[in-house]
C-alpha cells in the first residue's frame, strides 16, 4: 500500500518523507487555506520535495474553467496530479486531461457508481471519502471493498485512493481490503507507531536497565 500525506504543511511532509513514509501528497482548498500560503508556491515546494504524485485541486465548477485551471496547475511540476470533483463537469475535465497524458485524481467519491464513471473517464486515482461516509452512519470501508471488486472484475487501472482517513483502524481496514493508496493526515500516520504494550514493555526495559547500573556509551 502506498501512503500519501493529506496536508499542505511542508514541515510535516518533510519529516515523514525523510523516513521514506511518503509516496505522494494530496491537497485541497481547505488544506491550502490552513497552510496560509499561495497555492502555486506551496504546491511547487511540495513537488520539489516529493517524487510521487502531488494532487492539486481545481476550484472551478464548470468543465471549461476546470480545464484551464488544471492546465495551469499541471505546469507547476511534472509530478502534479490534477484533482477534480466527481461531477459531470469534473468527469468531462478528467477525460480531457487524461487524453493529454496528465494524471487525474477524481475526488469526493461517495458511491461505486461514481467510481465506475471515473475509471471510464481515465482517472489515475479515485478518492472515496470513507470518514465522511462514517459520519452519516454508514461504513466507509464498505465502499472501498465494492470499488475493489468492481475494478478487479473489469481490470480498471484506476488506483483506489482511500481518503478522509481519520484513524489507524481506517488504514488497516483499507490495507486488508486492498486499497492501492491511503491518504491520511500526518498525525494518523505517526500514530500507527503507537501501541500501549510497546510503551509498557519499553518502560519495563528501562527500569530493569537502570538496575544493572551499566552504560552502553
Amino acid at each position: 500500500m502506498k501512503f500519501f500525506v493529506d496536508t499542505a504543511d511542508t514541515a510535516a511532509i518533510k519529516e515523514l518523507n525523510d523516513l521514506g513514509m511518503v509516496d505522494g501528497v494530496t491537497t485541497n482548498p481547505s488544506l491550502i487555506l490552513k497552510s496560509g500560503r499561495d497555492i502555486i508556491e506551496v504546491t511547487k515546494e511540495i513537488c520539489d520535495m516529493v517524487s510521487g504524485p502531488v494532487s492539486a485541486e481545481v476550484v472551478a465548477l464548470e468543465a471549461k474553467a476546470m480545464i484551464a485551471e488544471g492546465l495551469k496547475l499541471s505546469k507547476i511540476a511534472p509530478n502534479i496530479a490534477i484533482k477534480v470533483p466527481l461531477t459531470w463537469d469534473g468527469l468531462t475535465a478528467c477525460k480531457a486531461f487524461a487524453s493529454e497524458g496528465l494524471k487525474v485524481n477524481v475526488t469526493l467519491c461517495f458511491s461505486a457508481a461514481q467510481a465506475i464513471l471515473a475509471a471510464k473517464a481515465g482517472a489515475a486515482f479515485i478518492s472515496p471519502f470513507i470518514g465522511r461516509i462514517d459520519d452519516i452512519h454508514y461504513d466507509g470501508t464498505d465502499l472501498i471493498e465494492d470499488i475493489r471488486i468492481i475494478y478487479d472484475n473489469y481490470a480498471f487501472e484506476t488506483e483506489i485512493l482511500a481518503a478522509s482517513v481519520r484513524s489507524v483502524n481506517h488504514v488497516i481496514d483499507c490495507a486488508k481490503i486492498g486499497a492501492d493508496v491511503v491518504t491520511a493526515p500526518p498525525s494518523v500516520i505517526k500514530s500507527m507507531a503507537s501501541h500501549v504494550l510497546t510503551d509498557k514493555g519499553l518502560d519495563q526495559f528501562m527500569k530493569d536497565w537502570a538496575k544493572t547500573g551499566q552504560k552502553i556509551i
